[in-house]
């Protein structure tokens, strides 16, 4: 009874697992102290960014592979195996004593990151067709996944405050194993939808060859994809610099708390006006590109903590929004059996964009100063606003859930 009240309808109901392993999976109770963490096992300022470095070059690499792992196999197992990741990397970290062993959690790190990279998207759409027989719900319920992880990444965050603060940084590490174990377990009890298992079977190099063709074919997906990996590296370019303005500002050590707190808050706000806001038309693309810009703009201007935290805070969920309606326009034109394939390559191209640009905004920070790199920002935001408005034609979408057809998502 209980259940049924909470999730009301059939597709709520069949996704009720999936959102507690997304909410158990994101209790990393480890992240917000791991700097804390690595400054007493010997990190320096170098050693740290060629940690980000190591993982965030394993994901591109096995990002794409995996994706087509999980079209050959199952979705849900390659989770399976993001989780395994995940708890192994925690594992290893925690029981580091050296920069070297914390590396080697860093690769493994970069093996979840890539696991998890387009498969919980296309592992949603496929459940939502398979329940619906169209995809008109499908922003909701990624946004509802969105904003179980935004509550799962604030409660981890405060909670691993808490821990450290009684007991040390180290045990947040093995804290957090348990909800990985959980996380899991809910992955084995969700029923995962089988589209993409319709077709004839084709061998390993049929399948990349079939994937890689279907962008070149569509070329309407183009857009949208490039969309999605600026509105994903602007994303991750607010996270990753976003303090650094507080810093610039002077801003009290009290305002850093909040104001991360907002950030991350945001990626649920986006989650809950996903399907609410719409971007699929002329004017509301100009309107929700000219509120995007002048958050931009914001950050070349201001060093006010509130104003700065505000245009971040705006920028994210809006990057939340457009992303959730551009993943559904992507999904509705290819078929399922390389769905999960075309999202990874997507995720794929992010960090491949996001890793010399973070090294470009480090440049201008050291040299000029963050508002300088606000300009990169504002740069980012009017490449989106002009795609966006781009591809927003009007158009008639069909969802395209059989491996043999092949339908444009876009007019563009």
């Amino acid at each position: 009874m209980v259940r049924r009240v909470l999730f009301a309808n059939p597709v709520h109901r069949r996704m009720a697992p999936l959102f507690a392993a997304a909410f158990f999976g994101g209790l990393m109770l480890w992240i917000p102290v791991e700097k804390l963490f690595l400054a007493g096992i010997g990190f320096t300022p170098a050693t740290i960014g060629l940690m980000a470095a190591i993982y965030a070059g394993v994901a591109p690499v096995l990002d794409f592979p995996t994706g087509i792992l999980a079209d050959r196999w199952s979705r849900r197992g390659v989770l399976v195996l993001a989780n395994i990741a995940g708890f192994l990397a925690v594992l290893v970290g925690g029981l580091s004593t050296n920069v070297g062993t914390y590396l080697a959690a860093a690769v493994l790190l970069g093996a979840y990151l890539a696991m998890e990279s387009g498969t919980l998207d296309a592992i949603v759409y496929d459940t939502v067709l398979e329940e619906t027989g169209d995809s008109e719900t499908f922003e909701s319920i990624i946004g509802r996944v969105r904003m179980v992880e935004s509550a799962s990444l604030v409660v981890g965050a405060l909670g691993g405050g808490i821990l450290a603060s009684v007991t040390s940084p180290r045990a947040t590490y093995f804290a957090t194993l348990p909800f990985l174990l959980v996380s899991t377990a809910f992955l084995f009890a969700f029923r995962e939808p089988r589209l993409h298992e319709r077709g004839e079977s084709r061998s390993m190099r049929q399948q990349i060859s079939r994937t890689i063709g279907v962008v070149r074919r569509e070329r309407s997906l183009l857009p949208v994809a490039a969309l999605l990996v600026l509105t994903a590296v602007l994303t991750q370019a607010v996270f990753e610099f976003g303090p650094l303005w507080l810093v610039d500002g002077g801003a009290r050590a009290a305002t850093f708390g909040p104001a991360w707190a907002c950030l991350v808050a945001a990626l649920g706000f986006g989650g809950a006006l996903a399907g609410r806001v719409r971007v699929d038309s002329l004017r509301a693309a100009v309107v929700f590109a000219s509120v995007l810009l002048a958050a931009a703009a914001v950050l070349v201007l201001s060093s006010a903590a509130v104003a700065v935290t505000a245009a971040q805070t705006v920028l994210v969920t809006g990057s939340v929004v457009a992303g959730i309606a551009l993943t559904k326009r992507l999904h509705d034109g290819v078929g399922s059996d390389v769905r999960t394939g075309v999202s990874s390559a997507v995720g794929a191209a992010t960090w491949a964009t996001f890793v010399p640009l973070a090294l470009v905004f480090g440049a201008v920070i050291d040299g000029s100063g963050v508002h300088a790199a606000g300009w990169l920002i504002v740069a980012i935001v009017g490449v989106i606003a002009v795609l966006l408005v781009g591809v927003v034609r009007p158009t008639a979408t069909t969802p395209c859930s059989e491996p043999a057809t092949l339908r444009p998502a876009l007019g563009a």
